[in-house]
């Protein structure tokens, strides 16, 4: 098993260079969609990706239940892409579902998958500390996931 971890600013260009580390992968393509559409530019940002990204995968929505989607798609001789980690961690919290629990499925997933595992997620906390208790909240709670699923054997792309 292979994990990278694709960390960026937001329009940073990360899900087009995650997406690229797929070029020349012979395996299934499985691509895990955290998005949900909730308006109009929603729609049209999900549309967008389903377009740049093209034919060639098979594509899972997973806008709560990532772990669980992450387990049944790395199955040995798959590229599998998670895309991303900061709309799925918003989802929780939109949804006001405790992230904990579901944070350490997707680490203990994470860790045993099999096949090519690509990680999705924004780097958050470098910008400036921002003016309400709920958005400190989600830049912390963004920093220990990214952490969290940054072990050892996973490489890091920024």
């Amino acid at each position: 098993m292979t994990s990278t971890l694709v960390l960026g600013g937001a329009r940073s260009g990360k899900s087009r260079f995650a997406e690229s580390l797929a070029a020349g992968f012979k395996g299934a393509r499985i691509y895990i969609a955290t998005a949900e559409t909730m308006d109009g530019e929603m729609a049209e940002r999900i549309a967008r990706h389903r377009s740049d990204r093209g034919s060639g995968w098979t594509t899972f929505e997973a806008p709560v239940a990532l772990a669980e989607a992450v387990r049944e798609g790395t199955l040995e001789g798959k590229f599998v892409l998670i895309d991303c980690v900061t709309v799925w961690l918003g989802n929780l919290m939109h949804h006001g579902i405790d992230h904990d629990p579901h944070v350490d499925a997707l680490c203990d997933v994470v860790k045993v998958s099999k096949g090519r595992l690509v990680i999705v997620s924004n780097e958050v906390g470098q910008g400036i500390v921002p003016d309400n208790p709920m958005a400190r909240r989600f830049r912390d709670i963004q920093g220990m996931t990214n952490q969290q699923l940054a072990p050892r054997r996973t490489r890091w792309c920024s």
